[in-house]
């Protein structure tokens, strides 16, 4: 192990770090917001609840670079090559601590008030305008940042930050699903079909994630509605079909099923983020043996930023890694590493010229594109947390 890494770190006790790396949600925030009580948080911080305020200038001018950067990040989520080469080439050693959730980041962050000694963290969108809001993130220079350039328009000026003043897209993607073609002979394509093919040749042998988000936004693309909906009446119509009719045929709740269920061909029917499913795919003894579907007529979009936490100690190794990140050649490490969209402007060439495999899991058409749509925080986030513990206390039955 190089000295490189033993200065990259995870929250974990040793022997069950690399575990833990690959298991880390980075998704699940929907769940940990109720348990936690973090909902109230974020309902006080689109309110004004908490103290704090906009940044009003960005700390790094582009002078010497800082001797050590510290990361609070996603677990497993960055290529060690992009990681190795940053301090090799400039200078700086990295300490990374991962997160499991949103919640806990902004947690950590407000308690600390500044003083977290974090430089770099990864929020989703979702999160960013109640951060930016509580003055949890600092401005960035954008003198500093000059291979942004290198991302292509789409991803940037997001609505959460559409001057990207405090945040730049560093992953994005989206949920589907993958079945066993030898159980499963005839073609998936929707979520209707998932639906069917649960209570049918997948009885029983059906995971889906572990999250209120996945699973109650399942029931709402199928019906082709609008998945942020606050309609009583349509969350009561969601339950009904997800507790009473497709928990008796769930096996097992799992968000990674790429580090175990498609490797180790423990269910036939498994709903997975597109990163985790390719990942599963690449390690299958059989990779021919499963089908990857994005399915109709809707789904979601998810994107994780890099940003810069208030008071971070390190702000110019802080722009200098994020900048160092953006490089082609980088993006396209973290690209084939995470098995997500990095943003960058012809990746989708640059990956088919190094040989990558399963680009289709990685880059979606633009009528695809138009099947994704992103979640929003609203007041239902609760009653959403009640539908999925209903339903996994059925499944459980």
């Amino acid at each position: 192990m190089s000295d490189i890494h033993s200065n990259v770190r995870i929250l974990a006790p040793e022997g069950k770090a690399q575990a833990i790396m690959r298991e880390v949600s980075r998704r699940r925030f929907l769940s940990v917001a109720a348990i936690t009580g973090s909902a109230a948080f974020l309902a006080a911080c689109s309110s004004g609840g908490t103290d704090g305020g906009t940044a009003a200038e960005p700390q790094a001018t582009g002078g010497a670079l800082e001797d050590n950067l510290s990361i609070y990040t996603w677990g497993d989520y960055d290529s060690p090559d992009v990681l190795d080469g940053f301090t090799s080439e400039l200078g700086p050693k990295i300490t990374m601590d991962s997160y499991s959730s949103n919640e806990e980041l902004i947690a950590k962050l407000v308690a600390a008030k500044g003083t977290s000694g974090y430089d770099i963290v990864v929020p989703t969108g979702v999160f960013v305008p109640q951060m930016i809001e509580n003055g949890l993130l600092e401005k960035f220079n954008k003198d500093l940042l000059p291979n942004m350039e290198n991302l292509d328009a789409a991803y940037l000026g997001r609505s959460w930050d559409p001057s990207n003043d405090y945040t730049v897209c560093k992953a994005w993607g989206t949920t589907g699903y993958v079945y066993d073609k030898t159980v499963i002979t005839r073609e998936l394509t929707t979520w209707n079909d998932f639906f069917d093919a649960a209570q049918n040749e997948a009885s029983g042998k059906t995971s889906m994630s572990d999250d209120p988000a996945g699973i109650i936004g399942s029931y709402f693309w199928a019906n082709d509605m609008d998945w942020n909906t606050e309609d009583t009446a349509e969350l009561d119509a969601c339950e009904d079909f997800l507790v009473n009719e497709i928990a008796p045929h769930i096996s097992a709740f799992d968000s990674y099923p790429g580090s175990g269920g498609i490797p180790q061909a423990t269910q036939v029917l498994m709903q997975a983020w597109n990163g985790d499913a390719r990942l599963g795919i690449q390690e299958s003894p059989d990779p021919e043996r499963w089908q990857w579907v994005l399915p109709g007529p809707q789904t979601e979009l998810w994107m994780d930023n890099w940003a810069i936490a208030a008071g971070a100690p390190h702000p110019e190794a802080a722009h200098a890694f994020i900048n160092w990140s953006m490089t082609p050649e980088n993006l396209l490490l973290n690209l084939d590493y995470v098995g997500f969209n990095v943003g960058g402007k012809d990746m989708e060439q640059a990956a088919a010229d190094e040989g990558l495999d399963y680009l289709d899991m990685i880059f979606f058409t633009p009528e695809q594109l138009e099947t994704m749509h992103e979640q929003e925080l609203n007041d239902s986030q609760q009653r959403r947390v009640e539908i999925w513990s209903a339903m996994k206390a059925a499944a459980g039955a």
